[in-house]
C-alpha cells in the first residue's frame, strides 16, 4: 500500500527500528528524512538526512522543516545508563516544543508495554513519561506499546542469543516466570506503517504483540531448540533482577547500559490488554517460531 504524504521524518533513524522503518517507507513511496547525530550507517541512499540531536534544542528547527509526521524513536538507554530518565525527559521536551513552531500535525511514538502501577522498571516508567511529554504538543499523537520485539540487532533477541548460546546451564530470578507478548520485528514495522497511513489512528493509544503469550522461560526454551541448543534453566528465589542483570551484562554483547533496564523490567508482565489495532490493521501476526527463525537467518546472512 503506498502512502501519499508530505515529508516524513524518522528520528532515531539508525537505531535497530529506524533502520528498517526508513527502508519499508521508501518502498512504500514516501518521501523520507532521516534525523541522526553522527555516522549514517544503515540509512538508505534515497533518503534524506539531516544531522541534529534532541538534546539540543537548536538543531531541531532544520530538521523539522517542511515535516508532516515525525517518527519518535529516540531513547537514551544506549548513551549510558546513567540519568537516562532525565536525558529522555528533556529530550522530548525539546521535540515538542520544536515540533510545536514547526508546525508538525502527526507524530507517532513506539513505547513500551506494561501496566501503570508504581512498580514499573526505571525504564517502561520513563516511556510513560515519555509518552504523556509527546501528547503536550499541538499534533495529533499515535503512541504503539510494544513489549519484546524480536528480530536480528534488537537487544532483547541479542540478549537471549547470547544466553542461549553462551549458557548452557542458567540459574536465573523468578522473572523468568513472567508473561510477555513477543512482537516480530517486521510486524512492528507493517504497524508503524499502517499507522502513518490510517489517520483513524490518530491521537490514539494502541497496544501491539504478537499473537502468543509466553514465559520468558518459554522463549528461551524455544529459541534454543530453533538454535539448536540444549539449556537448563534453573530459578531461584534469593536472585533478582538487578544481580541477574550484572552476569547478563557480563555474558552477552549487549553493552550494560541497555542490558540492565531491560533486565530490572522483566519483572512487570508486558502483555496486550486490549487490541484495537486489529480492526485498523489486520494485518497477519507471525509466530514467535517464525520470527526467531527470521532473526536467525538474518543473522547468518
Amino acid at each position: 500500500m503506498e502512502i501519499q504524504h508530505n515529508v516524513v521524518l524518522i528520528t532515531g533513524a539508525t537505531g535497530f527500528i529506524g533502520r528498517r522503518l526508513s527502508r519499508s517507507l521508501l518502498e512504500r513511496g514516501c518521501n523520507v528524512r532521516c534525523m541522526v547525530r553522527g555516522a549514517v550507517a544503515g540509512i538508505p541512499d534515497a533518503a534524506e538526512v539531516v544531522r541534529a540531536d534532541m538534546l539540543a534544542p537548536s538543531s531541531l528547527a532544520r530538521a523539522l522543516e517542511g515535516i508532516d509526521s515525525v517518527y519518535y524513536l529516540v531513547h537514551s538507554m544506549a548513551g549510558g545508563r546513567a540519568g537516562f530518565e532525565r536525558r529522555d525527559r528533556e529530550a522530548a521536551g525539546n521535540f515538542v516544543r520544536a515540533a510545536d513552531k514547526a508546525g508538525v500535525r502527526r507524530v507517532i511514538y513506539l513505547g513500551g508495554l506494561g501496566e501503570t502501577g508504581d512498580t514499573l522498571s526505571e525504564h517502561l516508567k520513563s516511556r510513560r513519561e515519555v509518552a504523556g511529554i509527546l501528547a503536550s504538543g499541538h499534533f495529533a499523537m499515535t503512541f504503539l506499546r510494544a513489549a519484546v520485539i524480536i528480530g536480528a540487532g534488537g537487544a532483547s533477541f541479542e540478549m537471549v542469543r547470547a544466553l542461549v548460546n553462551r549458557l548452557p546451564v542458567m540459574i536465573t530470578p523468578r522473572w523468568v516466570s513472567t508473561r510477555c507478548q513477543p512482537i516480530a520485528v517486521d510486524d512492528v514495522i507493517a504497524y508503524l506503517g499502517g499507522c502513518l497511513a490510517d489517520e483513524r489512528t490518530a491521537g490514539r493509544t494502541f497496544d501491539i504483540g504478537g499473537p502468543e503469550v509466553l514465559t520468558y522461560r518459554e522463549m528461551m526454551e524455544r529459541f534454543a531448540r530453533m538454535a539448536g541448543r540444549t539449556i537448563h534453566i534453573l530459578p531461584v528465589p534469593v536472585l533478582t533482577p538487578k544481580l541477574s542483570s550484572y552476569w547478563v551484562g557480563l555474558i552477552t554483547p549487549v553493552p550494560p547500559s541497555v542490558s540492565m533496564p531491560l533486565i530490572e523490567g522483566l519483572g512487570n508482565e508486558v502483555v496486550c490488554r486490549e487490541d484495537a489495532i486489529r480492526e485498523l490493521i489486520p494485518l497477519p501476526l507471525t509466530s514467535y517460531d517464525e520470527a526467531v527463525r527470521r532473526a536467525l537467518a538474518e543473522n547468518k546472512r
